[in-house]
């Protein structure tokens, strides 16, 4: 039997998704309490490889076992093995040709920006922080210039891995709530560090280091060294992952971590 998992994690407390040495990955500390609830070690698949201290409210994995339990058990059961800072929120069975990754249709990410003189403990490893005043009207402007499809290799890792650069960016939405701004992006896929290159270059933008046609002349460049910097992972949420609705999962709720 294959089943999908809906997880919540506070990634400030993993060394990210993919399971490491030490132990302290998402995908280590999952497949621990899996064994202590069913008895049998359960290997898992996710829908994206979260890196260290980013954050998600939507990632979906999933596994094949042959130990029958209730769906229920499957969400209370494995959450008495896992810490406060993960837990199951919802099991679904699965068609044999359902994969986390390879069958999704599409991501979102937020990003919490917290634009502020003064830091603020409470936000502490939950979100970005920029002190100078942001000209948001100037990154909505050039927000517009990313969307669609484009070679993003300037805002790629060096060590991302994906075989193309070319993605397709759906949605690039700038949102304000009093002195928090939410960035909320959504593509087909991501590379590699993709979302927190493109809020650091925003920001750039939002400062007055850069005009907003930068953004432009950054995508026709597809040279990573001459984008901003990237953006802290606290402020990182994967919140929506996008499936065939044949496959029946639960759907992705909006999600504030500060309402």
């Amino acid at each position: 039997m294959r089943l999908a998992l809906g997880l919540q994690y506070d990634g400030a407390a993993f060394c990210g998704w993919q399971t490491q040495p030490n132990g302290a990955a998402v995908q280590d500390v999952l497949e621990r309490a899996l064994a202590q609830f069913s008895g049998r070690l359960i290997a898992t698949t996710c829908a994206g490889r979260t890196d260290t201290g980013v954050h998600a409210t939507y990632q979906v994995v999933h596994f094949d076992t042959e130990v029958a339990r209730p769906l229920d058990a499957w969400v209370r059961g494995v959450n008495r093995w896992l810490p406060q800072t993960l837990a199951v929120r919802w099991a679904r069975p699965v068609a044999d040709e359902f994969h986390a990754r390879f069958s999704a249709r599409g991501r979102r990410y937020d990003y919490w920006l917290l634009n502020d003189p003064v830091r603020a403990p409470l936000f502490e490893r939950r979100v970005g922080w920029v002190f100078r005043q942001l000209d948001i009207e100037a990154m909505r402007n050039a927000a517009l210039l990313l969307a669609g499809s484009h070679d993003f290799s300037s805002f790629r890792s060096a060590e991302c891995q994906a075989a193309s650069p070319v993605r397709n960016l759906r949605m690039v939405e700038l949102t304000e709530q009093g002195r928090l701004l939410r960035l909320r992006f959504a593509a087909n896929a991501f590379l590699h560090h993709m979302v927190r290159n493109l809020v650091g270059t925003l920001v750039y933008v939002g400062l007055g280091r850069q005009p907003a046609s930068w953004v432009g002349e950054l995508l026709a460049a597809r040279d990573r060294r001459l984008a901003a910097p990237t953006s802290s992972a606290a402020g990182l949420y994967l919140t929506a992952v996008d499936y065939d609705a044949t496959f029946d999962l639960p759907p992705a709720q909006d999600f504030a971590p500060f309402a």
